[in-house]
C-alpha cells in the first residue's frame, strides 16, 4: 500500500491525546480487570495489509515508544505531518490505540489538530470504519488526510502538536438549560424541549440559528417570544447584545428591537438554549393583524 511510504525510520512518536472510551463509544465499555493499572498496547495491522518486513521494523520501532494507557481508554498518538504538494492536504501520521479488552469497530468521528499552544489548526470528520476492527489492547498505525479546506492555517504546526477527538461533536447536539429554567420547568417540559432539539435539522459548522418555539401576544400590545438559540460552533458563544426582528407568515416585520443581555448569555458549544424575549408595545407593529400561523425571529440585515 502507498500508506507504508509515509512511515519512515526518522519518525518519532509525539504527543498523546487520550479519552475515556465511554466518551467515544456512547457509554459502552470493555470489562478490564480492576487489578490492571496499565495497559501496554500491541502493534496491530489492518487485515488487508501485506506489510513488508522492513516496514514492520519501522512500525515496531515507533510502537515501542508508546506510553502505556490506563484501562478503558482510547488514544491518538501523534507521529508526523506531511503536506501533499499537489493538493495542499495534510497527511497526518498517528497511532489509534485502544486499552479495552475487547475488539471495537467505530464509525464517523470528528478529529482536530492543535498546535503547542492549544490552538485548533485543522478539523475534519473521518470514517473510522476504514481502520477495520481494532483488536483488544492494540495500536494501529494510520494516516488521516486533512483536506485543504479543513485547514485553519497555512503552516504545519511545530513540535508539541496533537491530533485529538472532538468530544463536543461526539456527544451530539444537546439542550442547554439556564439554571432558572432548570428549576422552573418540569420533567415533561424538559423532555419536550429535548425532543424538539433532537428533531431540528442539523446545523452547519459554526452556524448560529434562532428557532421560534412559542409566542404570546399580550393585552397591553407587547409580544413575548421564546426561541431556541442554536450554537453549531465547537466553542461557547457569549451574547451581550442581540438585535432581533420578528416576521409573521406573510414576511411582515411585527416586532423589532435590540436586547441587552446582562449578565452575558452563554450558549455552550454544540447546544441549543431556550430564552424568552419581550418586546414592549412601542417595538411592535400591528400585532392584532399579524399572521402567526408561521413566524420567525432573525437578526435584521442592517445589524449583520
Amino acid at each position: 500500500m502507498g500508506l507504508f511510504s509515509f512511515f519512515k525510520k526518522s519518525d518519532k512518536v509525539g504527543k498523546n491525546s487520550t479519552v475515556d472510551s465511554k466518551d467515544v463509544l456512547g457509554g459502552k465499555k470493555g470489562q478490564i480487570s480492576t487489578q490492571k493499572q496499565e495497559v501496554h498496547t500491541k502493534l496491530s495491522f489492518h487485515p488487508d495489509w501485506n506489510v513488508p518486513q522492513e516496514q514492520k521494523y519501522v512500525f515496531n520501532f515507533l510502537a515501542n515508544d508508546l506510553e502505556p494507557l490506563k484501562p478503558n481508554q482510547l488514544s491518538l498518538a501523534a507521529i508526523n505531518i506531511e503536506e501533499d504538494d499537489a493538493t495542499g492536504a495534510w497527511n497526518v501520521k498517528a497511532f489509534f490505540r485502544s486499552s479495552l479488552n475487547q475488539s471495537i469497530e467505530l464509525k464517523e468521528i470528528d478529529l482536530f489538530i492543535t498546535d503547542a499552544e492549544g490552538n485548533v489548526v485543522a478539523k475534519q470528520s473521518f470514517d473510522f470504519a476504514q481502520l477495520g476492527t481494532i483488536p483488544a489492547e492494540s495500536a494501529r498505525p494510520w494516516v488521516f488526510t486533512f483536506k485543504k479546506e479543513s485547514l485553519l492555517t497555512d503552516e504545519i504546526p511545530g513540535e508539541g502538536w496533537k491530533i485529538a477527538f472532538n468530544l463536543v461533536s461526539l456527544r451530539g447536539h444537546q439542550l442547554d438549560l439556564d439554571a432558572q429554567w432548570e428549576k422552573q420547568l418540569n420533567e415533561t417540559q424538559k423532555e419536550e424541549l429535548r425532543r424538539i432539539v433532537k428533531e431540528l435539522p442539523k446545523l452547519r459548522d459554526k452556524e448560529v440559528n434562532f428557532t421560534g418555539i412559542q409566542h404570546v401576544k399580550m393585552d397591553n400590545g407587547s409580544l413575548a417570544i421564546t426561541l431556541l438559540i442554536r450554537n453549531g460552533n465547537d466553542r461557547d458563544i457569549n451574547l451581550e447584545q442581540l438585535p432581533l426582528e420578528v416576521v409573521d407568515a406573510t414576511g411582515t416585520a411585527v416586532a423589532n428591537g435590540t436586547f441587552k443581555l446582562d449578565p452575558v448569555l452563554v450558549v455552550k458549544a454544540n447546544t441549543s438554549k431556550p430564552w424568552t424575549f419581550v418586546y414592549p408595545a412601542d417595538l411592535t407593529t400591528n400585532l392584532h393583524e399579524a399572521d402567526f400561523t408561521r413566524w420567525a425571529a432573525r437578526v435584521p440585515q442592517q445589524a449583520k
